[in-house]
């Protein structure tokens, strides 16, 4: 027997509910680089001559809420910021000309940022001497010195930023099919672990061994990705456990439209609006890009954060696969009690 038409009221409701959703994933993936701008991003200015109080105080007047201009006191200390990614650049003008430094590993973004402001110094280094009566062929060249530079291998940094795609539609993929091809709480963590090291392993072999795309010790760089992809899978598993397969929908509307495009892989967090690009980072897409960027190039920076949050989401997913397991044990009848109408007794139920 053939299924009726559909009536074309419920035709209507479909065709324009799907469209819908095209319009929520191109405002999810084309917001964040729309609406984000330049602005607070970490300078810091070192030296105690009057040079560097001076181009502290133009700082200020001159770039509005683009700079947040710390002091420091040594050409020593502001390498280490940078290193650290307490800031993403610094003026040394501790000398008699001022220098800019900058880290190329932060993106090509701030790099375009450190070399405009070089050109904007240059400029007023060169009215400032003109006015004392220095020719302008004898202004010397203010120079940018890239204190963390990109690997040769990956020059723009363009596959360290596309590579955490990958891992979110990863953790997703893991989630959804444990989800429906394995039953038993301890068979499906098992499972998305297995899977998100394996995949680890994968990745690394392929991202730093081949591309080079990853800098630093590999070791920690395959368990950054395994925490990454197991962050995903894990809360995808634990929300099929508990709510079935809508948790499959809730996993990954979480993952790919709340958190990848906040995850400040594309461009710095702090451009995106606020509070938006702070709380990208207490997701795991956002947790994972900083901490593989900070394994890679910035090895002096507190990794703390991204590892806390990826392991709260890790345990989140575990949390809701044991409640979903007990949960469903409770509901369901005894292993060992006959069905009611039936004199034959039930199947045990796999673990």
């Amino acid at each position: 027997m053939s299924r009726p038409h559909t009536r074309w009221s419920r035709v209507a409701l479909i065709g324009i509910g799907a469209s819908l959703i095209v319009g929520v994933f191109v405002l999810a993936f084309s917001w964040p680089s729309v609406t984000s701008s330049v602005h607070a991003v970490p300078l810091v200015v070192a030296g105690e001559t009057a040079t560097a109080d001076a181009v502290a105080d133009q700082l200020g007047q001159s770039t509005g809420d683009t700079f947040a201009v710390t002091r420091v006191e040594t050409r020593e200390e502001a390498e280490a910021a940078i290193r650290s990614r307490d800031a993403f650049g610094a003026i040394d003008a501790s000398g008699s000309v001022p220098e800019v430094l900058t880290a190329s590993a932060n993106g090509v973004v701030v790099s375009q940022i450190f070399t405009s402001l070089a050109d904007q110094l240059q400029q007023a280094f060169a009215q400032q001497l003109a006015a004392q009566g220095v020719a302008a062929d004898a202004v010397p060249a203010i120079t940018v010195t890239d204190v963390v530079p990109l690997a040769s291998s990956d020059p723009r940094g363009a596959g360290l930023t596309t590579l955490s795609f990958p891992l979110v539609i990863g953790g997703m993929i893991g989630g959804v099919v444990v989800s429906l091809l394995v039953v038993g709480v301890w068979r499906r963590l098992a499972t998305v672990v297995l899977y998100s090291v394996a995949g680890a392993v994968i990745v690394v072999a392929i991202g730093q061994a081949w591309f080079g795309v990853l800098q630093g010790e590999a070791v920690l760089n395959t368990l950054a990705v395994a925490a990454s992809v197991l962050a995903i899978s894990a809360l995808i598993v634990g929300l099929t456990s508990i709510l079935g397969a809508k948790g499959i929908g809730i996993g990954a509307v979480l993952a790919m439209l709340i958190g990848n495009p906040i995850s400040g892989a594309s461009q710095p967090w702090e451009f995106l609006p606020e509070p938006w690009g702070a709380i990208g980072q207490f997701f795991p897409p956002g947790a994972g890009a900083t901490l593989m960027r900070d394994l890679s190039y910035f090895p002096d920076a507190s990794t703390l954060q991204p590892w806390l949050v990826l392991g709260g989401w890790i345990a989140l997913g575990i949390v809701l696969m044991a409640v979903g397991h007990f949960r469903n044990r409770a509901i369901l009848p005894p292993a060992d009690s006959p069905e009611p109408g039936n004199g034959h007794a039930p199947q045990h139920a796999a673990a």
